[in-house]
């Protein structure tokens, strides 16, 4: 197998894997995506500043520009980062499992 193929042949197990759990991604962002919205509502931010706190704090877990300064905006705030957290471990699982599939062709293992 060429060294150009793998490539392709990555991309394409992977959008596949995308496939079957795009429904859990989405519902993942969107839940980050609210309560990114609550947090802002809390703290008087606006809604661009809140998503952006939104996914700076769930994709880092770690507060970026935006710091909640409630109790409550912070408790919201650990629902952000395990949604992060699962987003990030979903993405490395699919991209993982794609390249193992790639490379268990390779090796001519059924």
């Amino acid at each position: 197998m060429s060294s150009r193929t793998r490539p392709r042949q990555f991309f394409s197990r992977l959008i596949g894997g995308l496939r079957v759990v795009w429904p859990i991604i989405s519902f993942l962002l969107m839940l980050s995506i609210t309560l990114g919205f609550f947090v802002g509502i809390i703290e008087g931010w606006s809604i661009d500043e809140s998503i952006y706190f939104a996914f700076v704090s769930g994709i880092t877990i770690g507060f970026g520009d935006f710091v909640p300064t409630g109790l409550l905006a912070r408790a919201l705030t650990i629902g952000i980062g395990f949604c992060g957290l699962l987003l990030t471990a979903l993405l490395a699982a699919v991209a993982v499992k794609a390249l193992g599939v790639i490379t268990q062709q390779n090796e001519g293992v059924p």
